[in-house]
């Protein structure tokens, strides 16, 4: 159902690290794009533990603007758990999440939100072409083939940090806990109505990106083995297969033995139980894997913790 200008309403959650030369110039542009668009907004810049000084730009902001809200996070917990931060506190109907590095443009955010009153849920801006290096490549590669396995190859194919949802998804993570955290693969419990469209990727505004090879891939590997039993699927094939492998020789040297009255020698019997047994530390690492965040799970390690909150004065007054 088409929501009408007068009627809709609009929180822009982002995420901010090391972002005191973009968030300025970002919130410009929200500012200039969302009265257009929505008759109720904010904008929520959650500051994840910035080396820079990115809080006291989000303050500055705050403070010049009503509808500009700022959280400090108590230290760097990852894109993922900041969006999970600032999403907990949208206060409106519809979610717009993009990145602070104007990579995102603003002026897109109307296509968004007309695609998703098409009947969708969730809807993606995915990029037309993305620059990346060799490196980058390869690990955004292994991001989207975890991410496909823990989410399904249609929705993961158009995956991208600018998305528009309805709020009201997050019910169906309000209590999950787990310093773990992929707000895509979370969107997944809620619903099964994702869209995309495609949207131009602007260079970023100043420095560079924050999401390393290694970071990628790490993030991978907590989708992997966070959001899917595939590792566990995987090593119970790999472990079935060395099996018949095993049985298949077992029968060979039997034969071998009754036929011709010799066996194969010690090096033969040597390569076997080496394959044998890195098949089984292999099944015993990615179970550990699994015992490991059950472990952190039983914590109950939070996600984030707030240092700070900053708003306009008439803001916490209208909360109150």
């Amino acid at each position: 159902m088409v929501q009408s200008h007068e009627r809709r309403s609009i929180s822009v959650v982002t995420p901010v690290y090391n972002g005191e030369a973009s968030v300025g110039e970002l919130c410009r542009r929200l500012l200039e794009v969302l009265p257009r668009i929505a008759a109720q907004y904010e904008i929520i810049l959650v500051n994840d533990g910035s080396r820079d000084r990115s809080w006291e730009t989000i303050s500055e902001l705050c403070s010049r603007s009503p509808v500009v809200r700022g959280l400090n996070l108590m230290r760097n917990y990852g894109q993922h758990n900041a969006l999970l931060c600032g999403i907990r506190a949208a206060k409106y109907d519809l979610v717009v999440t993009m990145d602070d590095d104007l990579q995102h443009s603003p002026e897109e955010i109307p296509r968004l939100l007309a695609r998703l009153e098409q009947g969708f849920d969730v809807v993606y801006g995915a990029p037309e072409a993305e620059r990346n290096g060799v490196m980058r490549a390869v690990a955004s590669g292994i991001t989207r083939l975890a991410l496909r396995a823990a989410v399904g190859s249609d929705v993961a194919k158009n995956v991208s940090a600018f998305r528009a949802f309805r709020t009201q998804l997050r019910e169906a993570f309000t209590d999950y806990q787990s310093p773990f955290v992929s707000i895509d693969v979370l969107l997944t419990w809620a619903t099964t109505r994702f869209g995309a469209i495609t949207v131009p990727f602007q260079p970023r505004h100043s420095g560079s990106s924050n999401y390393t090879f290694t970071k990628l891939v790490r993030h991978a590997l907590d989708m992997m083995t966070g959001f899917t039993t595939l590792p566990l699927q995987i090593a119970s094939l790999v472990g079935f297969s060395f099996t018949l492998f095993g049985l298949g020789v077992f029968i060979y040297v039997v034969g071998r033995y009754f036929l011709e009255g010799s066996i194969p020698g010690f090096p033969f019997l040597a390569s076997i139980i080496a394959i044998f047994s890195g098949a089984q530390l292999f099944a015993l690492g990615v179970i550990g894997e699994y015992l490991a965040r059950m472990h952190f799970r039983t914590m109950n390690r939070p996600a984030y913790a707030v240092r700070d909150i900053s708003e306009a004065e008439s803001s916490k007054i209208q909360s109150r």
